[in-house]
C-alpha cells in the first residue's frame, strides 16, 4: 500500500521551491536580495527624503514649509559663494586624488614587482595607518603642521628659518597634505592588485620585441593597471569631496568645504531644506564628474593600447 507524503505548504518551503526552480541569474539576484534591501533602506530611502526636503522651505525660527518650491536652488544660483565653496571642494578633492595616486603608484609597483618574499609583511605595513583613528591622524597632522609644530620647530632649531612658516596650516594646502596621507592606503591596495595580476610574459614579450623599460611601462604595465588606478581615483575622490573632519580641523576659513557648509545649514542656520539642496547639488556634481573622468580615462587607455 502506497504511503502518501504530506506536502510541506509552509512559507519557507514555498520560497525554497521558487529558489530551486529559478534560473541561475535569478538565483544570483535572490542571494543578493538581503544586501539590496539593506542598501535600499539605508541609502536610497534617505536619499529620496533628502531630495524631497530640498524642495521645501524654511522660515524664521526653523519652521519648515513642505510646499513645493525651487527657492533653495534659485538661492544657490544667485549667490556665487555657494558655487565657489563647491568648486573649492572639487579642486581640493582632485588635488588629493592626484597627489595620492602619484605617491601610491611607485610603492604599489615596488611591492608587486620587486618584493620577492614577505609580501604579506609589506601589505600589513601599508595598512598600519588604519590601526589608529582617522581623527587621531588628522590631529597628528595638525600638530606637525602647526606654528609650533614638528616642522617649524625643527627648521627653527636648525637655523634654516628665522620664524615659523604660517602657510602650513589652516589653508587648502594643509587639507591636501592631511588627506593624501589618510587615503594613501585606499590607493595603494587597488593599484597593487592590478599590477599583481599582470602576466609577466607580456613584459618579456615586449622586451623581446625591442621595447625598453620606459616603453614597456607605458605600453603594457600602465594600461593594464588602469582598472586599479581608476578604482583608487574614484574611491578617493568621492569621499574627499564630502570630508568634514579634515577641513574643520586643519582647513580654517580659507579651507571651508561643502561638507562644512552643509553642516552649518543643518545645525547653526537651522535651514534643513537649503542644506538638503546643497547636498543634492554636491552629490549630482560629484557623480557627473566621476562618470566623465572614468569614461575619459578608459577612452585614453584604449587609444594607448
Amino acid at each position: 500500500m502506497a504511503v502518501k507524503v504530506a506536502k510541506d505548504t509552509s512559507f519557507s518551503a514555498a520560497i525554497r521551491r521558487v529558489f530551486l526552480r529559478a534560473r541561475p541569474e535569478t538565483k544570483a539576484y535572490l542571494q543578493l536580495s538581503p544586501g539590496l534591501i539593506l542598501v535600499a533602506g539605508a541609502l536610497l530611502v534617505p536619499l529620496a527624503l533628502l531630495i524631497l526636503a530640498s524642495f521645501w522651505s524654511s522660515h524664521s525660527g526653523g519652521e519648515i514649509d513642505t510646499s513645493f518650491t525651487l527657492a533653495n536652488y534659485e538661492k544657490l544660483l544667485e549667490r556665487p559663494g555657494y558655487a565657489m565653496i563647491l568648486l573649492r571642494s572639487i579642486g581640493i578633492a582632485a588635488s588629493v586624488t592626484l597627489v595620492t595616486l602619484v605617491l601610491a603608484y611607485p610603492l604599489a609597483y615596488f611591492v608587486a614587482f620587486d618584493v620577492r618574499k614577505h609580501k604579506l609583511i609589506w601589505l600589513i605595513l601599508i595598512t598600519l595607518p588604519f590601526w589608529t583613528s582617522y581623527l587621531l591622524r588628522v590631529f597628528a597632522w595638525k600638530v606637525i603642521l602647526g606654528w609650533n609644530g614638528a616642522i617649524n620647530s625643527g627648521l627653527t632649531s636648525l637655523g634654516v628659518i628665522d620664524e615659523p612658516f604660517g602657510f602650513l596650516l589652516y589653508n587648502p594646502l594643509s587639507i591636501v597634505i592631511t588627506m593624501s596621507h589618510a587615503w594613501a592606503t585606499f590607493a595603494i591596495l587597488p593599484i597593487y592588485l592590478s599590477l599583481e595580476k599582470i602576466d609577466r610574459n607580456l613584459l618579456d614579450a615586449a622586451a623581446d620585441l625591442g621595447d625598453g623599460p620606459l616603453k614597456r611601462f607605458f605600453r603594457v604595465t600602465l594600461p593594464l593597471s588602469m582598472p586599479g588606478v581608476l578604482a583608487a581615483a574614484v574611491i578617493i575622490f568621492i569621499p574627499t569631496v564630502g570630508d568634514y573632519i579634515t577641513p574643520a580641523m586643519v582647513g580654517g576659513p580659507d579651507g571651508m568645504m561643502v561638507s562644512n557648509l552643509i553642516q552649518a545649514q543643518f545645525s547653526k542656520a537651522n535651514n534643513w531644506p537649503l542644506g538638503a539642496a546643497v547636498s543634492v547639488v554636491s552629490i549630482t556634481s560629484v557623480a557627473m564628474l566621476s562618470f566623465v573622468f572614468v569614461a575619459s580615462v578608459r577612452a585614453l587607455t584604449a587609444r594607448i593600447r
